[in-house]
């Protein structure tokens, strides 16, 4: 069977949280649950370093301006995992060329991974903090939930995942003017930083 569903739905989850990915698919792959997952992905050594990071990446991500940081951190982990794994599991697979696999994986956890930046830059626009954990900890719930699903039934995860990423996209699009006022905002605080740091008074403010 072909592994290119699988290759779609890891890049996708890569996106979101990378760490989940690895860590799920090594302990199936570790367990007998699934024979499609590389023995590179089951080292206890790798399994090790990825719950740290997935831990990491489970408190960091929920707290506001945060996660915004560590989405940036990660603009560059996420999409380069998504390439690895999609290429490892080809490579085992035998059904897809490793290249190929690796494009395939790692462009969809770039969209990806944008659409779960934009998302939560436009949830921090809002001042309250509870959307922001209940959104992250439904990312949380979604990878796990359709990695899963995806090792027994490979086509309709990737299915999934598809429609997650397109209907991601459009929200992304619908909440692109709440997102420029967040970074217009953070632009603001910068500059006022800088200028508090100098010395000089804020735009509108009469100096002391």
């Amino acid at each position: 069977m072909s592994v290119l569903p699988l290759v779609f739905t890891s890049g996708w989850a890569s996106g979101i949280n990378a760490y989940a990915v690895v860590l799920l698919l090594g302990i199936f792959g570790a367990t007998g649950v699934s024979d499609e997952v590389p023995a590179s992905l089951q080292r206890t050594d790798v399994l090790v370093v990825v719950a740290v990071l997935f831990l990491c990446e489970v408190v960091a991500d929920k707290i506001p301006y945060v996660d915004t940081v560590w989405d940036a951190v990660h603009t560059v982990v996420r999409p380069v995992a998504g390439a690895v794994v999609a290429a490892l599991l080809a490579g085992e697979s035998g059904s897809l060329p490793e290249i190929a696999a690796g494009a395939i994986g790692g462009s969809t956890a770039l969209v990806s991974h944008l659409v779960k930046a934009g998302t939560r830059m436009a949830v921090n626009s809002s001042p309250e903090p509870f959307s922001n954990i209940v959104l992250s900890a439904v990312e949380d719930l979604g990878v796990a939930a359709v990695i899963t699903f995806a090792i027994f039934h490979p086509w309709i995860a990737a299915g999934i995942a598809g429609t997650f990423l397109v209907t991601g996209l459009v929200i992304v699009v619908f909440l692109a003017s709440r997102i420029r006022r967040f970074w217009r905002r953070r632009a603001q605080r910068r500059e006022e930083k800088r200028r508090a740091r100098s010395g000089f008074p804020a735009p509108g403010v009469p100096p002391t």
